[in-house]
C-alpha cells in the first residue's frame, strides 16, 4: 500500500474546509480540522502563496483565492483585485492612519467592498464594510468608479440602474455630469455632504475621498480613504493624502494587468 503525503492531505482538508463553509478564520479552521494553529499557519502561508487562499486584511479570515481551480477556467477578477491590493492598501493605511475600502466592480455601473482595513477603536467608523455595495451616485467609491467609466459605457451603466437606484440617488442624477466633472477637476471624489449609507449603525458620519483603480484604460474598480467626519476636513486630507492614495490605485492597477 502507498504511503499517502500527510502534508498535501493537510492542505487539502484546509481547502475543502474553506470551499464549503466560505471566509474561515484560523480559530474555525483548527476546530473543523484538529490542527495546530502553527500548522495551519504554515499551510495557509503556502497556499497563499500559490494564490490558492487569500488572507482578508479586514479580519484575517482565508477564502479561496484567485489561482484555485474552478469550473470555468478563468482566475475570478475580483479575487485578483483583492490579491493584488492588499499589501497596498494595509500600507497606504499605515501611512495615513485613516480607514482604506478596496472596492470591485461588479458590472451595471456598481461595485463592492471587497477589503477594508477599518477598525472601529482606530478609525471612528462602521467597520463591516465588506460585501456593501455603495452608491453609484453619492458615495465617494461608486462616484469615482463610475466618473472613470467611458461615456457610452456610463450611459449604458445609467440606463440599468435608473429604476433600481434608490430616490436619494435619482435625485441628483441630473447634476452628475458636473459631479463628473469636478472628480476631474479636483483629482478625487468624494462622499456626498449628508450621504450615509451604512454609517447610521454606527452613529457617526464619515467622509470618504476615492479615486478610481484602472487597468489600463479599464476602470475595475476604486480606492478610498474614509474617517470620521468630526475630525478633519475632505479638503485637509486630500491635501495631505491624495498623492498616497493616487499612487496605491497605479500601484494597484499595474499590479492587476500583470497578475496572471
Amino acid at each position: 500500500m502507498i504511503k499517502l503525503n500527510r502534508s498535501i492531505e493537510r492542505g487539502l482538508t484546509v481547502l475543502e474546509v474553506v470551499h464549503t463553509s466560505g471566509a474561515s478564520s484560523l480559530a474555525f479552521l483548527a476546530a473543523q480540522t484538529g490542527l495546530a494553529k502553527p500548522t495551519l499557519l504554515r499551510i495557509c502561508a503556502t497556499l497563499e502563496n500559490r494564490r490558492w487562499l487569500i488572507r482578508r486584511s479586514s479580519d484575517g479570515c482565508y477564502q479561496l483565492g484567485s489561482a484555485f481551480p474552478h469550473a470555468y477556467g478563468m482566475p475570478d477578477l475580483v479575487d485578483r483585485l483583492v490579491a493584488v491590493g492588499k499589501e497596498e492598501i494595509v500600507r497606504l493605511s499605515e501611512q495615513t492612519g485613516l480607514g482604506v475600502d478596496l472596492a470591485a466592480a461588479i458590472g451595471e455601473g456598481r461595485t463592492e467592498i471587497v477589503d477594508t482595513t477599518r477598525v472601529f477603536k482606530k478609525h471612528g467608523v462602521y467597520p463591516d464594510a465588506v460585501g456593501f455595495r455603495p452608491s453609484p451616485i453619492l458615495s465617494a467609491l461608486g462616484s469615482a468608479y463610475i466618473s472613470a467609466l467611458s461615456p457610452s459605457a456610463r450611459a449604458q451603466a445609467l440606463r440599468e440602474l435608473v429604476d433600481r437606484l434608490p430616490r436619494e440617488d435619482t435625485a441628483v442624477l441630473p447634476q452628475l455630469l458636473q459631479v463628473i466633472r469636478n472628480i476631474t477637476e479636483q483629482g478625487y471624489a468624494a462622499r456626498a455632504q449628508g450621504h450615509w449609507g451604512r454609517a447610521v449603525e454606527y452613529g457617526e458620519l464619515p467622509s470618504a475621498i476615492a479615486v478610481p483603480i484602472l487597468a489600463g484604460r479599464e476602470p475595475v474598480g476604486a480606492i478610498n480613504l474614509v474617517w470620521n467626519a468630526g475630525d478633519r476636513s475632505v479638503e485637509d486630507v486630500a491635501k495631505d493624502h491624495l498623492a498616497r492614495l493616487q499612487s496605491a490605485a497605479k500601484t494597484i492597477g499595474q499590479n492587476y494587468q500583470e497578475f496572471a
